[in-house]
């Protein structure tokens, strides 16, 4: 069955200001095009794997974990180291080492990353590089680089206001090897290291943000002159997660935060019955609500898919002037991609999750003809905006089969689901 509207899954067409959905039936793009808006830069990993700046309100397909892209939808953030890329300016305090500027290929494919090279010394403390960089206490900071081995891996240390928080990085096997971080795989032997700390106190001292060089996972050792690390991407920001590269040249820098909305009229959505259906994975911290659903421009009507921050939950509301159904699922993953389909129709409501129907509800009342007329990133009055990766949303005028919408949800092979099912096959 052909989808009235389709975004994304490898097909997409964007230019500044407007991303557009792909009509199976008629095999072409439609001219109802979701409104963006991003009143900054932004960076985006391309299809070659490399990181590349996009102008202001260009959306971003993205392709870091995707071969067929996702869009990239983030809030607000700001690099609040001033110069993430040229580590030979006086704001780098250097401890034991030295620096070689434009010494390899960086993430973004041209000869601009540095290295970062260990003193012929024995060592004390550490070979050291570090800036200051201001926390406000009880704020959530994460520091990111991006880090290639060249015979030493890298430790990344924040001062929280009352101690150091460490963390050790095997850049040789891509592995975490002490600490609480995260190191991602950025092919041609880059990764990019972060951490998250919280702060203890409101600070301003040059020993907040330190990329630490580390030999058999210890910082104090006998340097042999020319042993490091290649650096490049150096990043603190204000949150629980690293969030896009965001460059700086002599200045903190912020990225605004983008709106994806207004897709679709009428004519494409069923008020009686249909299938909306997404392959997204969220971002959401703190209390966060994160919505994708249709509506009739306004909160009155609308069928939404909800991420909640709190107890990995997933919400499925229809609104009529009121509830008329509201379903969950308790125990998402949902900063993983996950696949939702939501079937509805007047005699019953279907949340499938990754496959299998999690719940289902029979509801209050329908919509009335003709209410349903968008689709949006956000709960439409510009609250509750989506924020994370988007492979793919899907409309069906008319409802699916369960074993329709098992397989469209499923990222299972038929035979894997029969087996989860228990099913027998003839």
């Amino acid at each position: 069955m052909a989808q009235t509207l389709k975004f994304g899954n490898g097909t997409w067409a964007t230019k500044e200001g407007s991303t557009l959905a792909y009509n199976d039936e008629g095999n072409n793009f439609k001219p109802l095009p979701f409104s963006f808006e991003r009143n900054s830069i932004g960076t985006r990993v391309n299809k070659e794997g490399l990181i590349e700046v996009v102008g202001n309100d260009i959306p971003r397909i993205d392709y870091t974990d995707s071969t067929e892209g996702a869009l990239l939808l983030e809030n607000s953030a700001t690099n609040l180291i001033t110069y993430s890329e040229d580590f030979s300016q006086g704001v780098w305090n250097k401890t034991n080492c030295t620096i070689i500027s434009n010494n390899s290929i960086s993430p973004n494919g041209t000869q601009n990353a540095d290295k970062l090279v260990e003193n012929n010394i024995i060592n004390g403390f550490s070979n050291r590089y570090s800036t200051s960089v201001s926390y406000t206490s009880g704020a959530k900071y994460t520091t990111s680089i991006f880090a290639k081995s060249d015979g030493r891996d890298l430790m990344i240390r924040s001062y929280n206001g009352s101690s150091d928080i460490d963390t050790i990085f095997d850049l040789s096997n891509g592995i975490v090897l002490s600490g609480n971080g995260e190191i991602k795989d950025y092919g041609n032997g880059w990764y990019r290291c972060s951490h998250t700390i919280t702060a203890q106190s409101t600070i301003n001292t040059s020993f907040s943000a330190s990329f630490v060089l580390v030999n058999n996972s210890s910082i104090s050792y006998q340097g042999d002159g020319t042993s490091g690390i290649y650096i490049w991407g150096a990043m603190v920001e204000q949150g629980s997660y690293p969030t896009s590269y965001i460059p700086t040249n002599g200045s903190t820098v912020q990225r605004a935060a983008e709106t994806a909305n207004g897709s679709g009229n009428s004519e494409v959505f069923n008020d009686s019955q249909g299938v909306l259906f997404a392959d997204s994975a969220t971002l959401v911290e703190g209390g966060d609500v994160r919505i994708i659903g249709l509506s009739d421009g306004s909160t009155n009507n609308r069928i939404s898919i909800t991420y909640h921050s709190t107890e990995n939950r997933i919400q499925i509301y229809g609104s009529k002037n009121g509830t008329i159904f509201n379903l969950e699922y308790l125990n998402a993953i949902k900063t993983d991609y996950n696949k939702i389909a939501i079937k509805y129709n007047a005699s019953s409501v279907d949340f499938y999750y990754n496959g299998f129907l999690v719940d289902t509800e029979v509801p209050s009342d329908m919509f009335d003809a003709n209410i349903l007329n968008s689709l949006n990133f956000d709960r439409i009055d510009n609250n509750n905006n989506f924020y994370g990766k988007t492979k793919e949303i899907g409309y069906y005028d008319e409802i699916l089969t369960d074993a329709e919408l098992e397989t469209l949800t499923s990222y299972r092979s038929l035979s894997e689901l029969v087996t989860e099912l228990n099913l027998n096959t003839l």
